[in-house]
């Protein structure tokens, strides 16, 4: 058993060899997502129930669609606030990171591990935000940098940032993404 476990080990080495990447990297020589997270130290949330009927993420063939999330606090309970009037652009980038975290709990759930993600696909922000506000690009940019710091260009995306006279439960952003998959 040890000796089949060995060559195990070394044969996917080999593979991994042969390929220019280790078992923590990705065929491009990038960092995999879950070895990325726990070198930044990140552990993803527990998430509550959804607030209302719906599901948190749909698989068709090999695109996920993640629901609209808000921002899990650690503690529990969410951000919630307006932009220009509660909240300032710094604090919504943590908002805005917050919320992709709760986004990659709901994703790994669905599909088990974040190594299996391709392509971080679409995204759509909705601000909450007063009508004279217009940074709506600076708050999602908390939850873009957040995609790429993990994914590297595979978290690279396209994306809305649109402002919203409001939110479920007074929600500072909520967030949806469109994912590619293995």
């Amino acid at each position: 058993m040890k000796r089949w476990a060995m060559t195990t080990a070394v044969l996917a080495l080999t593979v991994t060899s042969a390929l220019g990447a280790s078992p923590a990297e990705d065929s491009l020589g990038a960092k995999a997502p879950e070895a990325r997270l726990a070198e930044l130290g990140i552990e993803l949330p527990e998430l509550p129930a959804p607030v209302a009927n719906y599901v948190r993420a749909v698989r068709t063939g090999n695109l996920v669609f993640l629901a609209g999330h808000g921002p899990a606090k650690p503690g529990g309970g969410y951000v919630t606030g307006k932009f220009d009037s509660d909240l300032t652009v710094e604090q919504g980038q943590e908002a805005a990171r917050l919320t992709g975290l709760a986004l990659l709990a709901s994703l790994r759930a669905e599909i088990g591990s974040l190594d299996r993600v391709r392509r971080i696909v679409k995204v759509t922000g909705m601000v909450n935000s007063v009508p004279s506000f217009t940074d709506q690009h600076k708050v999602m940019n908390g939850f873009s940098d957040l995609m790429v710091e993990i994914f590297g260009d595979r978290g690279r995306h396209a994306r809305a940032a649109v402002g919203m006279v409001s939110l479920p439960i007074g929600l500072a952003v909520e967030i949806e993404m469109i994912v590619e998959v293995e």
